[in-house]
């Protein structure tokens, strides 16, 4: 695309998310939602921001926490950036496999991220705590939606 300028996208994005969604790939695929978010279009694209600073921190650290534990499970290069592919395969498959843990011993808690967040939080403390051996499992079995008519 001739005249497309991705480094003024990018400044001018970072210059209007204060409080970038680390499951904005996630959000934005429909796999959850957040009620914590807000939707913003810039420049033909969507991107979503976080409205509040404890639930942004909360999802950073399992975010982080993700990313360390499906590094082996996904083959991923510590050296290399995420591909599309696996990062929406981290996070929709992070989110559902906690949100199932959950749903098995509590209830279900919904697809809100944030509400999962602290509903586990209760349960286990800690996001450091939360069991990632089964959420890995959801992880690398997660499958992104097929579209109406795949078999």
């Amino acid at each position: 695309m001739s005249g497309y300028n991705e480094s003024a996208y990018k400044q001018a994005r970072d210059t209007a998310i204060a409080l970038p969604c680390p499951f904005e790939r996630g959000l934005l695929s429909l796999c959850a939602s957040c009620g914590k978010s807000r939707k913003l279009l810039l420049a033909e694209r969507e991107a979503i921001s976080c409205t509040e600073q404890r639930a942004n921190t909360q999802c950073l650290a399992f975010h982080h926490a993700l990313h360390a534990n499906a590094r082996f499970a996904l083959h991923i290069d510590p050296n290399q950036p995420w591909p599309f592919g696996k990062e929406i395969r981290a996070q929709c498959g992070g989110i559902l496999g906690l949100r199932e843990i959950l749903s098995n011993a509590e209830g279900d808690p919904g697809t809100d991220i944030s509400h999962v967040l602290n509903t586990a939080l209760k349960r286990y403390g800690d996001i450091a705590d939360f069991p990632y051996s089964e959420i890995m499992r959801a992880i690398v079995h997660y499958e992104p939606r097929k579209r109406r008519g795949d078999k």
